[in-house]
Protein backbone atom coordinates (compact mmCIF):
# COMPACT_ATOMS: atom_id res chain seq x y z
CA UNK A 1 0.00 0.00 0.00
CA UNK A 2 0.96 3.68 0.13
CA UNK A 3 1.55 3.60 3.89
CA UNK A 4 5.33 3.80 3.41
CA UNK A 5 5.12 7.42 2.17
CA UNK A 6 5.40 10.14 4.83
CA UNK A 7 5.83 13.92 4.91
CA UNK A 8 7.17 16.02 7.77
CA UNK A 9 6.54 19.66 6.99
CA UNK A 10 6.44 23.18 8.38
CA UNK A 11 4.55 25.76 6.29
CA UNK A 12 3.31 29.32 6.32
CA UNK A 13 -0.09 27.98 7.38
CA UNK A 14 1.01 26.84 10.80
CA UNK A 15 4.18 28.74 11.68
CA UNK A 16 5.79 32.16 11.29
CA UNK A 17 8.37 32.35 8.54
CA UNK A 18 11.10 32.89 11.11
CA UNK A 19 10.37 29.43 12.53
CA UNK A 20 10.42 27.95 9.02
CA UNK A 21 13.85 29.45 8.57
CA UNK A 22 15.05 27.64 11.68
CA UNK A 23 13.91 24.31 10.21
CA UNK A 24 15.97 24.76 7.04
CA UNK A 25 19.07 22.60 6.69
CA UNK A 26 22.20 24.80 6.48
CA UNK A 27 23.40 24.78 2.87
CA UNK A 28 27.09 24.24 3.63
CA UNK A 29 26.58 20.72 5.02
CA UNK A 30 23.08 19.87 3.80
CA UNK A 31 24.09 16.58 2.15
CA UNK A 32 25.77 15.25 5.27
CA UNK A 33 22.91 16.24 7.60
CA UNK A 34 20.24 14.76 5.33
CA UNK A 35 22.18 11.51 4.96
CA UNK A 36 22.45 11.35 8.75
CA UNK A 37 18.73 12.04 9.08
CA UNK A 38 17.87 9.24 6.65
CA UNK A 39 20.23 6.78 8.31
CA UNK A 40 19.30 7.68 11.89
CA UNK A 41 15.62 6.88 11.45
CA UNK A 42 15.98 4.00 9.01
CA UNK A 43 14.25 5.66 6.07
CA UNK A 44 14.90 4.02 2.72
CA UNK A 45 14.43 7.24 0.70
CA UNK A 46 14.32 11.00 1.37
CA UNK A 47 13.56 14.18 -0.55
CA UNK A 48 14.18 17.60 1.03
CA UNK A 49 12.46 20.78 -0.18
CA UNK A 50 12.82 24.30 1.21
CA UNK A 51 11.15 27.41 -0.23
CA UNK A 52 10.31 30.85 1.06
CA UNK A 53 7.20 29.51 2.79
CA UNK A 54 7.79 25.85 3.60
CA UNK A 55 10.22 23.14 4.61
CA UNK A 56 9.27 19.60 3.61
CA UNK A 57 10.86 16.23 4.27
CA UNK A 58 9.24 13.60 2.05
CA UNK A 59 10.45 10.13 2.96
CA UNK A 60 9.67 6.46 2.45
CA UNK A 61 9.95 4.20 5.46
CA UNK A 62 9.42 0.42 5.54
CA UNK A 63 8.59 0.72 9.26
CA UNK A 64 5.75 2.50 11.06
CA UNK A 65 6.37 6.17 11.87
CA UNK A 66 4.99 8.21 14.76
CA UNK A 67 5.59 11.73 16.07
CA UNK A 68 8.12 10.80 18.73
CA UNK A 69 11.06 11.32 16.38
CA UNK A 70 10.27 14.93 15.36
CA UNK A 71 12.12 16.73 18.14
CA UNK A 72 15.21 14.58 17.64
CA UNK A 73 15.05 15.20 13.88
CA UNK A 74 14.94 18.99 14.38
CA UNK A 75 17.92 18.80 16.75
CA UNK A 76 19.85 16.77 14.19
CA UNK A 77 19.04 19.25 11.42
CA UNK A 78 19.89 22.32 13.50
CA UNK A 79 22.06 21.28 16.48
CA UNK A 80 22.68 24.89 17.47
CA UNK A 81 19.05 25.60 18.40
CA UNK A 82 18.02 25.96 22.04
CA UNK A 83 15.74 23.32 23.51
CA UNK A 84 12.80 25.73 23.61
CA UNK A 85 13.27 26.56 19.91
CA UNK A 86 13.41 22.86 19.00
CA UNK A 87 10.24 22.21 21.01
CA UNK A 88 8.39 25.10 19.33
CA UNK A 89 9.34 24.01 15.80
CA UNK A 90 8.51 20.37 16.52
CA UNK A 91 5.10 21.36 17.92
CA UNK A 92 4.23 23.25 14.71
CA UNK A 93 5.36 20.58 12.27
CA UNK A 94 2.81 18.30 10.59
CA UNK A 95 3.47 14.61 10.06
CA UNK A 96 1.39 13.09 7.26
CA UNK A 97 1.14 9.45 6.25
CA UNK A 98 0.16 7.43 3.19
CA UNK A 99 -2.57 8.86 0.98
CA UNK A 100 -2.76 11.99 3.15
CA UNK A 101 0.93 12.67 2.52
CA UNK A 102 0.53 12.14 -1.22
CA UNK A 103 -2.54 14.40 -1.26
CA UNK A 104 -0.47 17.13 0.41
CA UNK A 105 2.37 16.69 -2.09
CA UNK A 106 -0.09 17.02 -4.99
CA UNK A 107 -1.52 20.18 -3.38
CA UNK A 108 1.98 21.62 -3.03
CA UNK A 109 2.87 20.82 -6.65
CA UNK A 110 -0.45 22.26 -7.86
CA UNK A 111 0.21 25.40 -5.80
CA UNK A 112 -2.94 24.94 -3.72
CA UNK A 113 -0.90 25.10 -0.53
CA UNK A 114 1.41 27.94 -1.58
CA UNK A 115 1.55 31.40 -0.04
CA UNK A 116 0.41 32.56 -3.48
CA UNK A 117 -2.08 30.02 -4.84
CA UNK A 118 -1.48 29.37 -8.55
CA UNK A 119 2.23 30.23 -8.50
CA UNK A 120 3.88 27.78 -10.92
CA UNK A 121 7.38 28.36 -9.56
CA UNK A 122 6.84 25.47 -7.15
CA UNK A 123 7.12 22.91 -9.99
CA UNK A 124 10.67 24.05 -10.74
CA UNK A 125 11.50 24.02 -7.03
CA UNK A 126 10.20 20.47 -6.65
CA UNK A 127 12.15 19.24 -9.67
CA UNK A 128 15.36 20.81 -8.41
CA UNK A 129 14.77 19.39 -4.91
CA UNK A 130 14.33 15.90 -6.36
CA UNK A 131 17.38 16.19 -8.65
CA UNK A 132 19.53 17.38 -5.74
CA UNK A 133 18.27 14.64 -3.39
CA UNK A 134 18.82 12.04 -6.13
CA UNK A 135 22.34 13.32 -6.78
CA UNK A 136 23.09 12.96 -3.06
CA UNK A 137 21.96 9.32 -3.13
CA UNK A 138 18.88 9.93 -0.97
CA UNK A 139 16.10 8.79 -3.32
CA UNK A 140 15.09 5.50 -4.91
CA UNK A 141 12.33 3.87 -6.94
CA UNK A 142 9.44 4.83 -4.62
CA UNK A 143 10.16 8.56 -4.76
CA UNK A 144 11.09 8.44 -8.45
CA UNK A 145 7.67 7.00 -9.24
CA UNK A 146 5.86 9.48 -6.98
CA UNK A 147 7.70 12.56 -8.26
CA UNK A 148 7.02 11.67 -11.90
CA UNK A 149 3.33 11.29 -11.10
CA UNK A 150 3.33 14.48 -9.01
CA UNK A 151 4.68 16.64 -11.83
CA UNK A 152 2.11 15.12 -14.22
CA UNK A 153 -0.64 15.93 -11.70
CA UNK A 154 0.51 19.53 -11.36
CA UNK A 155 0.53 19.98 -15.13
CA UNK A 156 -3.00 18.56 -15.32
CA UNK A 157 -4.18 21.01 -12.66
CA UNK A 158 -2.72 23.99 -14.49
CA UNK A 159 -4.06 22.87 -17.88
CA UNK A 160 -7.57 21.90 -16.76
CA UNK A 161 -8.29 24.68 -14.27
CA UNK A 162 -7.78 28.42 -14.15
CA UNK A 163 -5.92 28.30 -10.87
CA UNK A 164 -2.81 29.83 -12.39
CA UNK A 165 -4.62 32.77 -13.99
CA UNK A 166 -3.62 36.16 -12.62
CA UNK A 167 -1.43 34.48 -10.01
CA UNK A 168 1.41 36.60 -8.67
CA UNK A 169 4.58 35.03 -7.35
CA UNK A 170 6.09 36.04 -4.03
CA UNK A 171 8.83 37.81 -5.97
CA UNK A 172 6.22 39.72 -7.99
CA UNK A 173 4.44 40.78 -4.79
CA UNK A 174 7.75 41.93 -3.30
CA UNK A 175 8.54 43.96 -6.40
CA UNK A 176 5.08 45.56 -6.31
CA UNK A 177 5.71 46.52 -2.69
CA UNK A 178 9.07 48.04 -3.64
CA UNK A 179 7.44 50.05 -6.42
CA UNK A 180 5.31 51.85 -3.84
CA UNK A 181 8.49 53.63 -2.77
CA UNK A 182 8.46 55.44 -6.17
CA UNK A 183 12.11 54.80 -6.91
CA UNK A 184 13.54 56.68 -9.87
CA UNK A 185 14.56 54.59 -12.90
CA UNK A 186 18.20 55.51 -12.29
CA UNK A 187 18.03 54.30 -8.68
CA UNK A 188 21.12 52.50 -7.44
CA UNK A 189 20.16 48.88 -6.78
CA UNK A 190 22.45 46.63 -4.76
CA UNK A 191 21.61 42.94 -4.93
CA UNK A 192 23.15 40.37 -2.60
CA UNK A 193 22.87 36.84 -3.99
CA UNK A 194 22.49 35.65 -7.58
CA UNK A 195 20.29 32.59 -7.09
CA UNK A 196 16.92 31.79 -8.67
CA UNK A 197 14.94 34.21 -6.48
CA UNK A 198 17.12 37.23 -7.21
CA UNK A 199 17.30 36.20 -10.85
CA UNK A 200 13.49 36.41 -11.00
CA UNK A 201 13.56 39.75 -9.19
CA UNK A 202 16.09 41.08 -11.71
CA UNK A 203 13.63 40.32 -14.53
CA UNK A 204 11.10 42.66 -12.91
CA UNK A 205 13.82 45.31 -12.56
CA UNK A 206 14.66 44.99 -16.26
CA UNK A 207 11.04 45.03 -17.36
CA UNK A 208 10.44 48.23 -15.42
CA UNK A 209 13.49 50.09 -16.69
CA UNK A 210 15.97 49.80 -13.80
CA UNK A 211 19.52 49.51 -15.16
CA UNK A 212 21.89 50.58 -12.36
CA UNK A 213 22.35 47.22 -10.59
CA UNK A 214 25.36 45.92 -8.67
CA UNK A 215 25.26 42.23 -7.78
CA UNK A 216 27.37 40.52 -5.12
CA UNK A 217 27.62 36.73 -4.96
CA UNK A 218 29.96 34.09 -3.56
CA UNK A 219 30.35 32.66 -7.08
CA UNK A 220 31.59 35.64 -9.09
CA UNK A 221 30.69 34.08 -12.44
CA UNK A 222 26.99 33.91 -11.51
CA UNK A 223 27.02 37.54 -10.38
CA UNK A 224 28.66 38.66 -13.62
CA UNK A 225 26.28 36.62 -15.77
CA UNK A 226 23.23 38.15 -14.08
CA UNK A 227 24.74 41.64 -14.17
CA UNK A 228 25.23 41.51 -17.94
CA UNK A 229 21.47 41.82 -18.34
CA UNK A 230 21.68 45.46 -17.25
CA UNK A 231 23.26 48.37 -19.12
CA UNK A 232 24.91 49.56 -15.90
CA UNK A 233 25.23 46.16 -14.28
CA UNK A 234 28.25 44.92 -12.37
CA UNK A 235 29.00 41.56 -10.82
CA UNK A 236 31.30 41.54 -7.80
CA UNK A 237 32.53 38.85 -5.37
CA UNK A 238 30.79 38.62 -2.02
CA UNK A 239 34.00 39.57 -0.21
CA UNK A 240 33.94 42.97 -1.92
CA UNK A 241 30.66 43.85 -0.19
CA UNK A 242 32.28 45.26 2.95
CA UNK A 243 34.41 47.60 0.82
CA UNK A 244 31.55 48.92 -1.33
CA UNK A 245 31.36 52.70 -0.90
CA UNK A 246 29.00 53.97 -3.61
CA UNK A 247 25.78 53.97 -1.58
CA UNK A 248 22.43 52.61 -2.70
CA UNK A 249 18.73 53.40 -2.99
CA UNK A 250 17.40 49.84 -2.76
CA UNK A 251 18.97 46.72 -1.30
CA UNK A 252 17.71 43.30 -2.48
CA UNK A 253 18.88 40.36 -0.39
CA UNK A 254 18.42 36.62 -0.86
CA UNK A 255 21.14 34.05 -0.18
CA UNK A 256 21.26 30.49 1.06
CA UNK A 257 22.60 31.59 4.45
CA UNK A 258 20.69 30.58 7.58
CA UNK A 259 21.77 33.67 9.52
CA UNK A 260 21.92 37.43 9.00
CA UNK A 261 24.26 38.44 6.20
CA UNK A 262 23.54 42.18 6.38
CA UNK A 263 24.49 43.20 9.91
CA UNK A 264 24.10 46.76 11.30
CA UNK A 265 27.80 47.42 10.79
CA UNK A 266 27.73 46.21 7.17
CA UNK A 267 24.56 48.20 6.50
CA UNK A 268 26.20 51.35 7.87
CA UNK A 269 29.17 50.73 5.60
CA UNK A 270 26.94 50.24 2.53
CA UNK A 271 25.22 53.58 3.22
CA UNK A 272 28.56 55.32 2.54
CA UNK A 273 27.60 58.23 4.78
CA UNK A 274 24.09 58.75 3.35
CA UNK A 275 21.21 59.20 5.79
CA UNK A 276 18.14 59.12 3.51
CA UNK A 277 15.47 56.43 3.83
CA UNK A 278 16.35 53.30 1.87
CA UNK A 279 14.30 50.39 0.54
CA UNK A 280 15.38 46.98 1.76
CA UNK A 281 13.80 43.82 0.30
CA UNK A 282 14.68 40.63 2.17
CA UNK A 283 13.46 37.57 0.25
CA UNK A 284 15.34 35.10 2.44
CA UNK A 285 13.96 32.54 4.87
CA UNK A 286 15.27 32.94 7.49
CA UNK A 287 15.92 36.66 7.17
CA UNK A 288 19.35 37.58 5.81
CA UNK A 289 18.95 41.16 7.06
CA UNK A 290 19.36 41.80 10.78
CA UNK A 291 16.08 43.43 11.85
CA UNK A 292 17.81 45.62 14.41
CA UNK A 293 18.64 47.78 11.39
CA UNK A 294 15.01 48.96 11.43
CA UNK A 295 15.47 50.74 14.74
CA UNK A 296 18.87 52.16 13.84
CA UNK A 297 18.27 53.56 10.34
CA UNK A 298 15.37 54.97 8.30
CA UNK A 299 14.27 51.95 6.25
CA UNK A 300 11.28 50.86 4.18
CA UNK A 301 11.57 47.15 4.93
CA UNK A 302 9.88 44.48 2.81
CA UNK A 303 9.98 40.81 3.80
CA UNK A 304 8.02 37.72 2.85
CA UNK A 305 6.09 37.81 6.12
CA UNK A 306 4.62 41.17 5.08
CA UNK A 307 3.27 39.71 1.84
CA UNK A 308 0.80 37.30 3.48
CA UNK A 309 -2.16 39.69 3.49
CA UNK A 310 -1.58 40.64 -0.14
CA UNK A 311 -1.38 36.96 -1.03
CA UNK A 312 -4.70 36.24 0.72
CA UNK A 313 -6.42 39.00 -1.25
CA UNK A 314 -4.87 37.61 -4.42
CA UNK A 315 -6.46 34.23 -3.66
CA UNK A 316 -10.13 35.26 -3.45
CA UNK A 317 -11.02 35.11 -7.15
CA UNK A 318 -9.42 31.65 -7.59
CA UNK A 319 -11.32 29.74 -4.89
CA UNK A 320 -13.63 28.12 -7.45
CA UNK A 321 -10.68 26.87 -9.48
CA UNK A 322 -9.13 25.51 -6.30
CA UNK A 323 -12.17 23.26 -5.82
CA UNK A 324 -11.70 21.89 -9.35
CA UNK A 325 -8.04 21.24 -8.63
CA UNK A 326 -8.89 19.35 -5.44
CA UNK A 327 -11.22 17.09 -7.45
CA UNK A 328 -8.38 16.31 -9.88
CA UNK A 329 -6.09 15.48 -6.96
CA UNK A 330 -8.63 13.05 -5.48
CA UNK A 331 -8.82 11.17 -8.79
CA UNK A 332 -5.06 11.19 -9.24
CA UNK A 333 -4.47 9.62 -5.83
CA UNK A 334 -6.51 6.59 -6.86
CA UNK A 335 -4.59 6.45 -10.16
CA UNK A 336 -1.26 6.60 -8.34
CA UNK A 337 -2.35 3.85 -5.97
CA UNK A 338 -2.96 1.60 -9.00
CA UNK A 339 0.35 2.61 -10.60
CA UNK A 340 2.22 1.95 -7.37
CA UNK A 341 0.72 -1.54 -7.06
CA UNK A 342 1.66 -2.31 -10.66
CA UNK A 343 5.19 -1.15 -10.01
CA UNK A 344 5.50 -3.38 -6.92
CA UNK A 345 4.33 -6.35 -9.00
CA UNK A 346 6.91 -5.52 -11.66
CA UNK A 347 9.61 -5.34 -9.00
CA UNK A 348 8.56 -8.62 -7.39
CA UNK A 349 8.50 -10.37 -10.78
CA UNK A 350 11.68 -8.74 -12.10
CA UNK A 351 13.54 -12.06 -11.91
CA UNK A 352 11.16 -13.82 -14.36
CA UNK A 353 12.66 -12.46 -17.64
CA UNK A 354 16.15 -13.62 -16.63
CA UNK A 355 14.89 -17.04 -15.57
CA UNK A 356 12.88 -17.57 -18.77
CA UNK A 357 15.86 -16.44 -20.86
CA UNK A 358 18.07 -18.86 -18.95
CA UNK A 359 15.65 -21.75 -19.68
CA UNK A 360 15.65 -20.85 -23.40
CA UNK A 361 19.43 -20.68 -23.62
CA UNK A 362 19.85 -23.96 -21.69
CA UNK A 363 17.38 -25.68 -24.04
CA UNK A 364 19.38 -24.63 -27.11
CA UNK A 365 22.90 -24.93 -25.72
CA UNK A 366 22.53 -28.01 -23.50
CA UNK A 367 19.26 -30.01 -23.50
CA UNK A 368 18.71 -30.01 -27.29
CA UNK A 369 22.23 -29.02 -28.32
CA UNK A 370 22.89 -32.13 -30.48
CA UNK A 371 19.56 -31.94 -32.31
CA UNK A 372 19.93 -28.18 -32.77
CA UNK A 373 23.40 -28.62 -34.29
CA UNK A 374 21.95 -30.94 -36.97
CA UNK A 375 19.70 -28.19 -38.33
CA UNK A 376 20.78 -26.01 -41.23
CA UNK A 377 21.39 -22.28 -40.52
CA UNK A 378 17.93 -21.22 -41.76
CA UNK A 379 16.19 -23.73 -39.49
CA UNK A 380 18.37 -22.70 -36.53
CA UNK A 381 17.41 -19.06 -37.14
CA UNK A 382 13.73 -20.03 -37.25
CA UNK A 383 14.00 -21.94 -33.96
CA UNK A 384 15.77 -19.01 -32.30
CA UNK A 385 13.05 -16.60 -33.50
CA UNK A 386 10.30 -18.94 -32.27
CA UNK A 387 12.01 -19.33 -28.89
CA UNK A 388 12.46 -15.55 -28.64
CA UNK A 389 8.76 -15.05 -29.32
CA UNK A 390 7.84 -17.65 -26.69
CA UNK A 391 10.23 -15.98 -24.23
CA UNK A 392 8.44 -12.62 -24.52
CA UNK A 393 5.00 -14.22 -24.20
CA UNK A 394 6.01 -16.35 -21.22
CA UNK A 395 7.32 -13.26 -19.46
CA UNK A 396 4.20 -11.19 -20.15
CA UNK A 397 1.56 -13.75 -19.14
CA UNK A 398 2.34 -14.03 -15.38
CA UNK A 399 2.92 -10.28 -15.02
CA UNK A 400 -0.40 -9.50 -16.70
CA UNK A 401 -2.23 -12.06 -14.56
CA UNK A 402 -0.63 -10.77 -11.35
CA UNK A 403 -1.61 -7.17 -12.18
CA UNK A 404 -5.20 -8.23 -12.83
CA UNK A 405 -5.38 -10.10 -9.51
CA UNK A 406 -3.85 -7.13 -7.63
CA UNK A 407 -6.28 -4.72 -9.29
CA UNK A 408 -9.27 -6.81 -8.23
CA UNK A 409 -7.91 -7.06 -4.69
CA UNK A 410 -7.40 -3.30 -4.60
CA UNK A 411 -10.97 -2.68 -5.79
CA UNK A 412 -12.34 -5.05 -3.14
CA UNK A 413 -10.30 -3.30 -0.43
CA UNK A 414 -11.52 0.13 -1.55
CA UNK A 415 -15.14 -1.07 -1.68
CA UNK A 416 -14.81 -2.53 1.81
CA UNK A 417 -13.33 0.70 3.12
CA UNK A 418 -16.16 2.71 1.53
CA UNK A 419 -18.76 0.44 3.17
CA UNK A 420 -17.08 0.88 6.55
CA UNK A 421 -17.01 4.67 6.13
CA UNK A 422 -20.71 4.72 5.14
CA UNK A 423 -21.59 2.53 8.12
CA UNK A 424 -19.68 4.79 10.52
CA UNK A 425 -21.46 7.88 9.15
CA UNK A 426 -24.84 6.23 9.82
Amino acid sequence: MLDGYHILTLTHRNAPLEAIGQAIVPADDAQQRLCELKSRFGWSELLYLSTCNRVMYLFYSPSAVDETFIGEAVSLIRPGLAGSEVAFIASRMRLLHGAEAINHLFEVAGSLDSLVVGEREIIRQLREAYDRSHEWGLTGDHLRLLMRFTIETAKEIYSQTGIGEKALSVVALAFMAMQKANLAKDARIVMIGAGQTNELFSKFLLKNGFQHVTIFNRTLEKAETLARSFRQGRGLPFDALEHYSEGFDALIVCTGATQAVVTPSLYRSLLAGEDSRKVVVDLSVPNNVDKSILSLFPVRFIEIEDLRNTARENLAHREREKIKAEAIISQRIYAFRELWHERQIERSLAHIPDEVRSVKERAIEEVFAKDFAKLDPAAQELVRNMMGYMEKKCVAIPIKAAKAIALQAQKRAMASKELQENASRK
